[in-house]
């Protein structure tokens, strides 16, 4: 299968500052992928670059154009949520959905209205009577009616609670994922996406340091809660992480098979968040 996004040695440099840093990667079609890193890392910057909202240098195709020529007719089959929602104070919800309907040919207005039905939203109601949650729930609601192929969301759940972020994400699956669309998803809230992504891809200092499926990281990476015992010869092995749990040595092994490891204490796949923590700090080291 032809792959949907492919990059090769992307690079954008602001002065002296490398945002991102000869990267590349291959993303195919019917994939929710996590970009993930800390601030700072190069996250969004890739996300400009693959929307066409930045200059950057290598070789770049998006849905098998080049954002940085292509940018008006690559619009018309993407869909991008940015970390703050912007709207005019004075816009009503119902203005809204008819402002889009009337520049977008993928929008659908029954899928708007249904998303906004399961909130607090009435369509009379203006962006300026809004809470934060509020607003980023309307934007919300415009972006994910557009049928689009390729959905860019960056931190798209932030300002709203708890409730609102898993119902986001079930709707995201029922409701709009498909095997013809593809995720891209950046977020810090990283326990809430890994039940639905397929793809990992770390960042940081605007270099990849993971790309992989999820299929990939569980045959790859295996978490040991070591037993005393067996300590000496558990770290013989090299793992990339130690910390303790219970006065329980818990070490993190890259390659090593599992067979291997069973024999020092059990054994389990890590969660995204302790694999980009371990990962994180054996660059540090």
């Amino acid at each position: 299968m032809s792959a949907l996004i492919s990059a090769r040695g992307l690079s954008k440099r602001y002065g002296k500052q490398a945002a991102i840093d000869d990267i590349s990667f291959e993303i195919a079609p019917g994939r929710i992928v996590g970009l993930i890193g800390p601030n700072g890392s190069g996250k969004t910057t890739t996300l400009k670059a693959l929307l066409g909202l930045t200059r950057c240098e290598g070789s770049l195709s998006v849905l098998g154009m080049d954002p940085r020529l292509e940018r008006d007719a690559l619009m018309q089959q993407v869909c991008f949520i940015a970390d703050v929602a912007i709207l005019p104070r004075w816009l009503r919800v119902s203005e809204a959905i008819d402002f889009i309907a009337g520049v977008h040919p993928r929008f659908d207005r029954t899928k708007a209205e249904r998303y906004l039905a399961n909130g607090k939203l009435e369509l009379s109601m203006k962006v300026q009577s809004m809470s934060k949650g509020m607003v980023v729930q309307l934007h919300l609601a415009l972006v994910m009616a557009i049928d689009a192929r390729l959905l860019v969301l960056d931190e798209p759940t932030l300002g709203l609670d708890i409730l609102y972020r898993k119902q986001f994400y079930q709707h995201l699956l029922e409701n709009y994922f498909d095997q013809d669309k593809t995720i891209i998803i950046t977020t810090h809230q990283i326990e809430e996406v890994e039940h639905i992504l397929t793809d990992l891809m770390f960042i940081r200092d605007g270099k990849l340091l993971l790309s992989a499926s999820m299929d990939e990281v569980g045959l790859r990476y295996t978490e040991v809660m070591v037993a005393l015992e067996w300590q000496a010869q558990a770290e013989a092995l090299h793992p990339i992480s130690t910390r303790s749990v219970f006065g329980k040595s818990v070490m993190l092994f890259d390659g090593v098979p599992r067979a291997q490891l069973a024999a020092f204490g059990e054994t389990r796949t890590p969660s995204v968040a302790d694999l980009f923590v371990a990962t994180m700090k054996g660059r540090n080291a």
